[in-house]
């Protein structure tokens, strides 16, 4: 029987699609897009209806499609050391036009299959298929794919137009990962982590394109101070400037103060959606959650998210009535995830937690997504509540909240 799935997660699978699908649509359309980290402040660009793509995203994405190491070689091969995070790496080869491509054959125009991939081939009551000449399970043909390789598109759109270069370009793999437009400009806050700043200003530097930068320092203390708060507010009204100096268009309050709007509902229903799992049993597991990051990440500030969040709090709702849950195992243990996932073992790490009946409860890198505030000043204090920006005492109380 197929696995059901709710109408909350349907709709955030449309979120998403719908993010990339416009970023494309105003490509072609000759507007700009940028890229941006995942915790700059969304709702700044969305007061000038800019298209932004997620490149945190979009790596992970790729990484859990297993082309992350022929993405990570290509980097390498242009210079970055491989001590570098693999986001990074995989990013910095896609700004330079790093493609994954399927191979074919330049005669039949067939792709050309790996042999070493698929599942194994069942015959009708089920049972694998063996091949007399090796003793070896065959593969079933429908579920196998072909060689990959990297390409450049860069250098592939320089080609003379004709079928040879209609094939080459629509060899590259169709994920939405491997379609994200090149960038106009981009939008950095390193709250997150310190490599940040140094990948985003490599991206600026290789595409020439402005970098709109806004730092967040190490905070020594629960509470923000005023003066902090003050360097922020100022970084804040110096993006707005370079990005009406960017787009041609005035600062819009009121879109503004949608996206906010927008922004808020949007996190305060992924907050609630992670308190779920403090229920015994939980509802869901965590590695559910991290399949709803890239909402949370690419669309905070649009209304669909908020509404596609608020219906997944309804579907859980349901479900501990019904004293249901959708970890296809008992919960006997409760674990907290540190850090981020594993994104290409992620089945690996999570067929030996369901043999022994550990489900992940507790997740440190989710709930961090979700700004609340009202206010600028508030908004620049939320902006604080990062990883890389609060005190050892702050991130201890984290982990201890979403543990009880």
């Amino acid at each position: 029987m197929a696995k059901q799935v709710s109408p909350g997660v349907l709709a955030l699978r449309k979120v998403v699609d719908d993010v990339h699908k416009d970023a494309r649509e105003a490509k072609k359309r000759g507007e700009l897009v940028g890229w941006s980290s995942s915790k700059f402040p969304c709702e700044l660009a969305a007061a000038f209806d800019l298209n932004v793509m997620y490149p945190e995203n979009q790596a992970a994405g790729i990484a859990a499609n297993r082309y992350g190491e022929l993405m990570c070689q290509a980097a390498e091969d242009m210079g970055y050391d491989n001590d570098i995070c693999g986001y990074a790496r995989i990013s910095l080869a896609y700004a330079a036009g790093v493609r994954v491509a399927r191979k074919f054959d330049p005669e039949t125009g067939e792709y050309i299959i790996d042999p070493s991939t698929g599942k194994p081939l069942k015959d009708a009551d089920g049972n694998v298929v063996i091949d007399e000449a090796t003793g070896k399970p065959k593969k079933d043909p429908k579920t196998q794919t072909p060689y990959l390789e990297v390409v450049n598109l860069l250098e592939l759109e320089k080609l003379p137009d004709g079928p040879d270069k209609e094939r080459r370009i629509a060899a590259i793999s169709p994920i939405r990962q491997m379609q994200i437009p090149q960038p106009d400009f981009v939008l950095c806050c390193n709250n997150i982590c310190n490599c940040m700043t140094k990948w985003y200003e490599n991206i600026a530097r290789m595409c020439n394109i402005p970098l709109i930068m806004i730092d967040i320092p190490y905070n020594n203390s629960v509470d923000v101070a005023d003066q902090n708060v003050r360097y922020v507010r100022g970084q804040f009204d110096k993006a707005i400037k370079q990005l009406e100096e960017l787009t041609g268009k005035k600062f819009d309050e009121k879109k503004f103060e949608h996206a906010c709007e927008n922004a808020n509902r949007t996190a305060k229903a992924w907050l609630k959606v992670c308190d779920y799992l403090q229920y015994k049993p939980a509802p869901y597991s965590g590695f559910d959650l991290f399949n709803h990051m890239a909402d949370v990440v690419t669309a905070r500030a649009r209304v669909e998210a908020a509404e596609a969040f608020e219906q997944l709090e309804k579907d859980l709702d349901e479900t501990i009535a019904k004293g249901e849950t959708t970890t296809p195992f008992p919960e006997k243990y409760r674990v907290m995830f540190e850090g981020i996932p594993c994104w290409p073992k992620l089945p690996a790490l999570f067929k030996p937690l369901k043999a022994n009946g550990v489900n992940v409860t507790a997740v440190v890198y989710a709930p961090a997504f979700g700004f609340v505030y009202n206010g600028l000043d508030e908004m620049a204090r939320a902006y604080y509540k990062a990883p890389n920006s609060v005190c050892i005492e702050q991130g201890v109380a984290w982990r201890e909240g979403i543990c009880r």
